[in-house]
């Protein structure tokens, strides 16, 4: 008992020393109080920040050294995760629960006031930690082949939406200082309500914490959302609504529990990437298809694009026929060239040429399914300019020479007849 009293003597003259010491200097006591608490609380704020720089050291060190030594990568991905970053602030917040009585000795309402938001805090690291373990356990079974088919990304955001709630209702629970429980019971009492009164709020909540966490839009984004006629930049994202700044400058309002009930198209991925897809057919006459004669051959191979391409395959079709007798009184027989398939290798080479398409990303020339308006010839490539008027520039230089060059491989663009046609 007596050592107890002496202990606390001592705690208790370490709190008021330098009160103390500031009215031995002539401080009025109201003045010596506030210096003496801000002296303390520094004091706390240096011990606290001193020690979370060591533990974090010692922990991250810790996890790398161990990570370095397992075969696993588990551990690899709780480092990438930040999750000995995020246990390293346990103990400082321990410190600062256990020492702020101390500091605040004198200051009743500031003590409650700074041990209810360090209590939230606590609510709040402690579901830092959980996602980043959870975060941690995702990325680990997407590397297993049998949970890389399963929606793992969709349990845990449930998860993380209960975990959420249930740490907001804690942390209201101690701001009010209502027993859980009874905070619990109230609410479910008024919930009815509240989701009649906040409808439009709750959802936008719930889509907005999907959108953050799946990353589905950001400001900036350039989105296209047929429903809503939205084609543009986003330029605010808020709880209930997506404003998207179209191309004629017109402002579009979506809901934004819309970006996760509808479908919609997100162009990030094309201004990320390293070109901007060209993908557009001409429809050629049916009729105008044949087989290439020598004659044909000869002419076309004054073409300097395809000339050299012309005599190879010219001189492996001849080997060819020439080796299976093949009779080429009928053009039909045995191998040929036709000018439907020269055409598409002259604008393969065309494009593999042409300066400002990429050539590390795919390039094809290929023909899609004949329809009742003709075979279509699509061009596949991406531009290396993403810059919509210089990407339509480049698409329509490249369709301009290739409408060009048609006449030439006495091929013809399907068009509906026109009143004149019909006359004539």
């Amino acid at each position: 008992m007596i050592q107890d009293n002496i202990t606390e003597s001592a705690t208790t003259g370490l709190k008021h020393w330098a009160f103390k010491k500031l009215t031995e200097f002539g401080i009025s006591e109201q003045s010596a109080e506030y210096l003496n608490m801000l002296i303390l609380l520094i004091g706390l704020l240096i011990v606290i920040f001193l020690v979370d720089i060591i533990i974090r050291k010692l922990l991250i060190g810790a996890f790398s050294q161990f990570a370095k030594r397992s075969k696993t990568n588990f551990d690899d991905l709780l480092i990438s995760n930040k999750v000995p970053r995020n246990i390293a602030h346990i103990i400082p917040l321990l410190i600062a629960i256990e020492f702020v009585p101390d500091v605040f000795v004198d200051f009743g309402n500031f003590e409650i006031i700074i041990e209810k938001g360090l209590k939230v805090f606590a609510i709040i690291l402690t579901l830092w930690i959980v996602r980043s373990v959870l975060n941690t356990l995702k990325d680990f079974l997407k590397t297993l082949p049998r949970f890389k088919d399963k929606p793992i990304d969709s349990y845990i955001q449930v998860f993380m939406i209960f975990a959420w709630l249930g740490g907001f209702m804690s942390a209201i629970a101690i701001i009010t200082g209502i027993p859980f429980l009874k905070f619990l019971t109230g609410l479910g009492a008024i919930s009815a309500v509240i989701i009649l009164v906040f409808r439009d709020t709750i959802l936008g909540f719930v889509a907005s914490i999907q959108v953050s966490i799946n990353d589905m839009v950001r400001i900036g984004d350039w989105i296209t959302f047929e429903k809503y006629g939205a084609d543009g930049d986003v330029t605010e994202i808020t709880l209930a609504t997506v404003k998207v700044q179209n191309f004629d400058k017109t402002i579009t309002t979506i809901p934004t529990y819309a970006l996760i009930s509808e479908s919609f198209k997100n162009w990030r991925g094309m201004t990320s990437s390293e070109g901007r897809r060209i993908k557009r057919a001409l429809n050629i006459k049916q009729d105008t298809i044949k087989c290439l004669n020598e004659n044909d051959i000869k002419k076309l191979k004054e073409i300097e694009l395809i000339k050299p391409y012309l005599e190879q395959r010219q001189k492996d079709i001849n080997t060819y026929n020439a080796e299976h007798n093949i009779n080429k009184d009928i053009a039909l027989n045995g191998r040929n060239l036709t000018n439907i398939g020269v055409f598409r290798k002259y604008i393969q080479t065309y494009i593999e040429n042409h300066s400002a398409i990429n050539k590390d990303m795919t390039i094809m020339v290929r023909q899609l399914a004949p329809t009742a308006q003709g075979l279509p010839i699509e061009i596949y490539a991406f531009s290396s300019d993403k810059r919509w008027v210089n990407y339509e520039y480049i698409m329509a230089d490249i369709f301009d020479h290739v409408l060009a060059a048609i006449p030439y491989f006495d091929l013809e663009i399907f068009e509906y007849p026109t009143n004149i046609d019909l006359k004539a």
